[in-house]
């Protein structure tokens, strides 16, 4: 088939891009044709195949063939599209916002680790570099530094930090310590930041802030560059670590769960680590099917639910969390945890040694949960996807105020249309230091179109309904980027227009990932609704 090419770009200024990339970086990384795209469209297809459509890809080696690259699409107006890993699943994966993007895919060879600093607990890596090649990294060589990942850690330690994503130690703010970045800018230019654009400096991957302004935010969820280079701060191992489950058994106990858990996370005592709040459709979609609860039509019904959590072990809402220190301040912790959730009648509290036996499903969860938290990279959560046949899922991921009422309003809100489109309601709450991130996974069979319709418009109107209501998404799939920066409307939208100011000034020829964050540029501004 013929690539889909994008708007205003001839076949002619195509094909001529094309051929100067293969100069740049050889003819075998110039991908073309439908079987070698396939990694560079959404997995979990929400739309026909030509929507969200890359015309071909690029892999360079180093940051001077990207710089390269880059030149060759402002004169020749052929639009790119950076991914690391291409592993965002939910979030439209590695394809491209705009339809006809040439992808330059900077995690197919830019996959070095460049630095790892024990005694400074740092490492300095490339875009390719996923959470298992650092994590395999540091125990060949011995290296009693931690990672912080995601719940699957197949993807880009560089492409997760720029999404913002959230990991499960004390570390789970992946942005917050990253430490510094080489970008090439859409002109071609390439820039160190913090003390990186300090010649000689030794303290690139210790102060990110350098002088003068803060950059760094900038390259985070936007089209305004190409990370090459990305610093990310490393845990020294604890001399002690300890997980542990809390089970609650009613829906209502949302409200008071995480009315205990701010002033225990606000002061990072007892709760040290990023903890999570799971619903039992989550946990149980990882280590069964939906058949094997129910068979019909429409949201699993009450008798369902009480027969997972009873065969399971589970509640209603799993917390996970961990413990880290000398064992001393790991008791004392865990004797002030056990007090405050103790309030709540029915709570139960778990270590994996308490759920060991291999036939203990829920147990299974735990162990999982377990190694995450001490920053072992796991797939288990793939699993979720076989709840329903042909699995695929978007999210929605609205924040919110560590608040029982808010949590509740917010829970409910989003069950209630699970319920109406007649889907189950599958979602974690991630919490944060001041906030919480809600992460509902509505899952679909992506051969179904009219599956996929449903999902999306459900997603959809979650959005116009949540910014309503007061609640932002923190991040969104490709089809939805314009519909969530639209919700940030203050001021008229002044915050979508200081992009755009900042986007025309850095990228005028409006070739870096068009449409990204619904950020489009002065070319092609005007017809972005029907882009």
């Amino acid at each position: 088939m013929a690539p889909i090419l994008a708007p205003g770009v001839s076949e002619r200024d195509f094909e001529r891009a094309l051929d100067r990339f293969r100069a740049v970086v050889g003819d075998e990384f110039v991908l073309t044709g439908d079987e070698a795209l396939e990694p560079y469209r959404d997995p979990y297809p929400i739309a026909g195949r030509e929507r969200f459509a890359a015309a071909a890809a690029v892999c360079p080696e180093t940051p001077e063939q990207v710089q390269e690259i880059v030149r060759i699409a402002n004169e020749t107006g052929v639009p790119l599209s950076p991914v690391s890993t291409g592993r965002n699943l939910g979030y439209g994966g590695g394809a491209p916002r705009l339809s006809g993007a040439v992808v330059v895919d900077t995690g197919r060879r830019m996959k070095r680790i460049l630095e790892v600093d024990e005694r400074l607990a740092y490492a300095l890596v490339e875009p390719g570099v996923t959470y298992f090649d650092l994590y395999e990294h540091l125990q060949a060589n011995g290296i009693k530094l931690w990672i912080d990942c995601p719940d699957l850690g197949w993807g880009s330690v560089v492409g997760n930090t720029l999404d913002r994503g959230v990991g499960y130690t004390p570390y789970g703010d992946h942005f917050m310590w990253q430490t510094g970045m080489e970008v090439v800018l859409p002109d071609g230019d390439i820039v160190r930041t913090g003390m990186g654009a300090v010649p000689g400096s030794n303290t690139w991957q210790l102060f990110p802030y350098g002088f003068g302004p803060y950059p760094d935010g900038l390259f985070t969820q936007s089209n305004f560059g190409i990370v090459t280079k990305m610093g990310i701060a490393l845990m020294p191992e604890p001399p002690g670590y300890r997980p542990y489950m809390i089970t609650f058994e009613r829906e209502s106990d949302l409200e008071q769960i995480v009315d205990i858990i701010l002033p225990l996370r606000i002061n990072m005592a007892p709760l040290q680590n990023a903890p999570v709040l799971r619903n039992i459709v989550l946990d149980a979609g990882v280590v069964s099917k939906r058949d094997e609860w129910h068979d019909g039509d429409g949201p699993l019904p009450d008798e369902a639910i009480e027969r997972m959590k009873r065969e399971l072990g589970l509640g209603y809402w799993n917390f996970y969390g961990a413990l880290y220190g000398p064992e001393p301040i790991m008791d004392m912790y865990w004797g002030i945890i056990k007090e405050a959730f103790g309030q709540i009648p029915g709570a139960r509290f778990f270590t994996p040694e308490d759920r060991a036996g291999e036939d203990d499903r829920g147990g299974h969860i735990l162990r999982d949960r377990a190694n995450i938290a001490r920053g072992v990279p796991s797939l288990e959560e793939l699993k979720l996807l076989e709840w329903i046949p042909n699995g695929a899922h978007i999210g929605f991921s609205p924040i919110s105020a560590p608040d029982g009422a808010d949590a509740m309003r917010q829970y409910t809100m989003v069950r209630d249309r699970c319920r109406e489109y007649r889907k189950d309601y599958a979602a974690q709450i991630v919490v944060g230091l001041r906030e919480m991130h809600h992460i509902c996974l509505f899952l679909y069979d992506k051969t179904d179109a009219a599956q996929r319709e449903e999902t999306f418009e459900l997603t959809r109107l979650l959005v116009r309904e949540a910014a309503e209501a007061g609640y932002g998404e923190y991040r969104t799939h490709l089809g939805l980027m314009d519909d969530v920066m639209a919700t940030f409307g203050w001021n008229d939208g002044a915050l979508r227009r200081l992009h755009e100011r900042i986007k025309d000034a850095l990228d005028p020829n409006g070739i870096m990932a068009p449409g990204k964050s619904g950020i489009w540029g002065r070319r092609w501004r005007d017809r972005a609704a029907e882009l």
